[in-house]
């Protein structure tokens, strides 16, 4: 007779390129940390070609995580690996020099335990490797396309745990290298009938500092491919909104508005440019994006709209955010 292995609870698919091994291990420790028995769990660290194979490092793990090495394709593909090889109930997306915060991270955990209902669970992060998040509250119900209708989502697709079952066909654009999260998340969100909030802090991001004093030939081109990236999530996610209900059409048009303030915003504070923030607004305005919509979203969006309507406030916010940008 053949001995049926129980589905995991969680997936755990760890991205990882050329981070230093002990920044891995420290993810990896983080998860099996977990009150999550063996069975409840399964992590899976797909290694997008490194340079150097992290595998001496990782023998100490032994039957613990599942490691597969690909050629270097981009963290897309990386991801998409991962949910293909996944067993869990649930998918946990972790970037390999980040981590998971235990005390928090149970509580998200407890939700999906306690709510069989639950398609995504949404929870924070922080940059403090010292947070102490003692703050927990019951989360709150309610439908992805309410959510996005009604709030600001935080595009990155590891501050959430979602159900695999609602995946369906998505997966990651493996040609955007720049806003793979958001063209996924947006989705994954209106596909979620039941989604608990809470503003736990469950997730470490590892912050890092560039220096912005001398720009190499291949860092201008990233950031031309961050802004066409940018542009082409923005397009695919308007031209979804043309094909949905009304309700998911709203929450989507919400995204793609905030979407294109920020890549207004990209645009000035990554080229300094007045000819291009003007070809920015002239490409946005063609593809019926700009002026951007009238809508009370939020009060940066609403102040933003107003200055972006006028010569005059473009030519403030050319001026004015670059220095922001610097100062922060």
């Amino acid at each position: 007779m053949i001995e049926q292995k129980e589905t995991p609870l969680v997936s755990f698919v760890i991205t990882y390129y050329n981070q230093p091994v002990q920044l891995l291990c420290e993810c990896i420790d983080s998860i099996l940390a977990l009150s999550l028995r063996s069975f409840e769990r399964e992590i899976i660290v797909i290694d997008d070609g490194s340079e150097v194979c992290p595998m001496n490092g990782l023998m100490q793990y032994g039957n613990d995580i599942v490691y597969v090495r690909q050629k270097n394709q981009g963290v897309s593909t990386a991801r998409n690996r991962g949910m293909y090889m996944a067993a869990g109930k649930y998918i946990q997306f972790i970037d390999a020099d980040d981590y998971l915060i235990q005390m928090p991270y149970e509580h998200c955990l407890d939700i999906i335990r306690y709510h069989k209902d639950a398609d995504m669970v949404l929870f924070d992060f922080t940059h403090s490797a010292n947070q102490q998040d003692t703050n927990i509250q019951s989360p709150i119900k309610t439908s992805g396309t309410a959510y996005m209708r009604n709030h600001n989502i935080a595009g990155t697709v590891c501050c959430f745990i979602f159900r695999q079952s609602i995946l369906g066909k998505l997966t990651f654009s493996p040609e955007i290298k720049y806003g793979e999260d958001e063209e996924f998340t947006a989705q994954l969100l209106l596909r979620a009938e039941d989604i608990y909030t809470t503003e736990v802090k469950a997730y470490f991001y590892r912050r890092y500092k560039n220096s912005a004093i001398q720009q190499s030939r291949t860092e201008e081109t990233g950031k031309k491919k961050r802004l066409e990236d940018n542009l082409s999530v923005i397009l695919h996610l308007q031209n979804l909104c043309d094909k949905l209900p009304q309700n998911d059409r709203l929450a989507l048009q919400r995204r793609v508005a905030q979407l294109t303030m920020d890549y207004i915003y990209n645009t000035i504070t990554l080229t300094h440019s007045r000819q291009a923030l003007n070809s920015c607004l002239d490409e946005l305005s063609s593809k019926g994006l700009f002026p951007l919509p009238d809508r009370d979203y939020t009060r940066k969006y609403t102040w933003f709209r107003r200055m972006t309507n006028s010569a005059v406030g473009r030519t403030l916010l050319l001026h004015s955010l670059p220095l922001l940008k610097r100062e922060r």
